[in-house]
């Protein structure tokens, strides 16, 4: 601990083209946390095809080793792996595996896309979820993949199939909000935004407040079971029932 991370120090993993993690991060860090952002270098690509799209994912797996040598240097308590495609890579046997790995090279927990996506939804009791993903379609079918075996029925998935790393970052507000009308519907318990790099926290915690039903945003359902898993049970208005009610 430190003077000023007096309850805990997080880093926090994220690939170079993400604009979006850190900041969303930094809303939700409760007064005696710190965070501490470590990037995987990629580049920024444009990903038209399958082939493109494995070079993408390729780079990023091969980014995510040094960028946890490098922040656990600063020696946090507890690491966030803001890459949230590979979290969900290979099925649940595949996360399991990932969140191993991560694991025993820093030395703490790790919470990922794929472990906090099933907390969060099982604290509501969610099982049939509409999925909003900024995906090319491999991802996608990894994204869906990682639910299905997990138990949850995918009811309806949109993906938003961004260009390249960035121009997820740059999807405005009124698109994220049109995407969930389109997923909504009395058939689905909870809404779902998968794609670390997408600004979908704000939006969701609106969305929530007039579905009447769980809006998960991915950087917030990570960062609350990084919270929790840390002890750390301050809840955090503003963001959503998941950071209030669990």
């Amino acid at each position: 601990m430190d003077s000023l991370g007096w309850k805990a120090q997080i880093g926090i993993v994220v690939p170079s083209t993400n604009t979006i993690v850190q900041p969303e991060c930094e809303a939700l860090r409760p007064a005696g946390v710190t965070n501490h952002v470590s990037r995987a270098h990629i580049r920024e690509r444009k990903i038209s095809g399958e082939k493109e799209y494995m070079e993408h994912v390729a780079a990023m797996r091969a980014g995510i080793g040094d960028a946890i040598d490098r922040v656990m240097t600063s020696q946090p308590q507890h690491l966030v792996m803001g890459i949230a495609l590979e979290a969900f890579w290979g099925g649940v046997e595949g996360a399991a595996k990932l969140e191993k790995e991560l694991s025993e090279r820093s030395g703490v927990g790790v919470s990922m896309g794929s472990n906090a996506t099933r907390a969060a939804l099982e604290a509501f009791g969610a099982r049939r979820i509409a999925v909003l993903t900024p995906h090319q379609p491999r991802g996608d079918e990894m994204v869906r993949l990682f639910l299905e075996e997990a138990g949850f029925e995918i009811v309806r998935l949109k993906s938003l199939r961004c260009a390249s790393p960035r121009a997820i970052a740059q999807v405005k507000a009124e698109d994220v909000r049109a995407a969930y009308a389109e997923l909504d519907g009395d058939n689905v318990d909870a809404l779902l935004q998968v794609g670390t790099n997408l600004a979908g926290m704000a939006v969701a915690a609106e969305v929530e407040k007039t579905v009447g039903k769980p809006v998960l945003s991915m950087n917030v359902i990570t960062y609350w079971h990084a919270l929790r898993a840390l002890g750390i049970e301050d809840p955090i208005a503003g963001y959503g029932r998941i950071l209030e009610e669990f």
